[in-house]
């Protein structure tokens, strides 16, 4: 195991076509266009099986966002060892087949137990991210990786900008219509892997499949390799809690507190994209190159927290508004502490730790769409006594403020 504080890049490098980072930049953004594509649709249709009733909707679909992170957190670190076995090649084609599958199934579901079944398949396929993330590690040295990460964030904000605006429009007339337009652009993508996708993991990087670290609870084992990248784990995954509020909460919680409708969440998605990728791709490189990863993390963390505050709290959708681009500046955080945490892993190991990170994401998507989705139920019950429905976004604020301790405390002195 790595026990120094950072680790040098000791294998050699391979040397890629100098279109291998924007390959997998636009796997990411179809990947992400997909994704948003059925974000504004897919509450209300839960809503619409449910009869209409907003609370009832919400244990649902905490329900979906459990099996969904579930099914994460079982395969992921199994694919990252794959990954790092075979290549991420085959993994990130073949994650957006069995994405392209999961669409299909939404678009002809005829009631819960389908729409389910394609969640099921959404989280065992929704591996390309962190491949993607270890193809980044493989390509670039250390002191690059933070301002490629940033770009790939803003592959994200590109996709949410584009995705939630078309889907909701597309779902105001014929609610499964994105469901059919997110399938074709993620077999299209798959179709764009196998044919366009370099392979950055060269043989004799590879390392050999270990089913003891392949399984959950053994890649975590990485995390604990010294006590710098364990604090960094702990604050990542208190992030990731505190992200799931948004892809379990948000749209029910706007379209209940402020009557927005399916187009306005597309708009407002639209925006939060926007925004998003204004701060991953401008101002990324040249905060972290100003103020060091650890400031910027820090930073990030306190934007964050700052928006979550306003979005529980606003009382009118003006208001609401107010906290985007303070939310938006909290993606400072993530590209930052990844560059920390990947200087602490040997080259060998990065798909492991991008499976690592996985299993976290996958625990935290497990546990935060019961929590936040069960507590948005209980403050907007008939029977409540205190109607408080930005209760999950004020917990989320929490989360974010205990993650910047956690932070400032683990990489002081850094």
């Amino acid at each position: 195991m790595v026990r120094g504080r950072s680790v040098p890049d000791q294998l050699p490098r391979p040397h890629p076509r100098p279109t291998a980072f924007a390959f997998v930049f636009v796997t990411v953004l179809l990947d992400m266009l997909a994704l948003g594509i059925i974000i504004p649709v897919l509450p209300g249709l839960i809503v619409a099986m449910t009869g209409g009733d907003t609370s009832s909707a919400a244990r649902v679909f905490g329900l979906f966002g459990f099996a969904w992170a579930a099914m994460q957190f079982v395969f992921s670190p199994i694919i990252g060892g794959l990954s790092d076995r075979f290549g991420r090649r085959p993994v990130i084609v073949g994650s957006n087949f069995g994405l392209g599958l999961s669409y299909l199934l939404l678009a002809i579901a005829p009631n819960l137990a389908w729409l389910l079944a394609a969640r099921i398949v959404s989280g065992i396929a929704s591996s390309s991210i962190s491949a993607s993330n270890a193809y980044v590690a493989d390509v670039l040295p250390p002191e690059r990786r933070a301002s490629a990460f940033g770009k790939l964030g803003a592959a994200f904000g590109l996709g949410f900008i584009i995705g939630p605006a078309l889907g909701g429009l597309l779902g105001a007339n014929e609610p499964r219509l994105p469901f059919w337009v997110a399938a074709a652009l993620s077999l299209a993508n798959a179709c764009y892997g196998f044919l366009v996708l370099p392979e950055s993991l060269p043989p004799g990087r590879r390392s050999v499949f270990n089913w003891r670290k392949a399984n959950p609870m053994g890649s975590l084992m990485l995390l604990r390799s010294h006590r710098e990248l364990l604090g960094l784990a702990s604050a990542n995954f208190l992030g990731m809690f505190a992200h799931y509020v948004l892809p379990s909460t948000l749209v029910l919680y706007v379209m209940y507190r402020y009557g927005w409708m399916e187009r306005d969440v597309g708009f407002l998605m639209s925006g939060v994209g926007l925004s998003s990728m204004i701060v991953q791709a401008g101002l990324v490189a040249m905060v972290v190159r100003r103020f060091g990863e650890r400031r910027t993390a820090l930073a990030g963390l306190a934007f964050g927290s700052l928006g979550f505050l306003v979005y529980g709290l606003a009382p009118t959708g003006v208001l609401f508004l107010v906290g985007v681009p303070f939310l938006s500046l909290w993606g400072l955080y993530s590209p930052a502490a990844m560059g920390l945490m990947t200087r602490r892993v040997d080259p060998a190991d990065q798909g492991k730790l991008q499976g690592a990170n996985s299993s976290l994401n996958g625990i935290a998507g497990m546990l935060a769409p019961l929590v936040f989705t069960s507590a948005f139920a209980a403050f907007i019950a008939p029977a409540t006594d205190a109607e408080l429905p930005g209760v999950p976004f004020l917990l989320a604020a929490a989360l974010l403020a205990a993650a910047w301790f956690a932070t400032a405390r683990t990489t002081r002195g850094a």
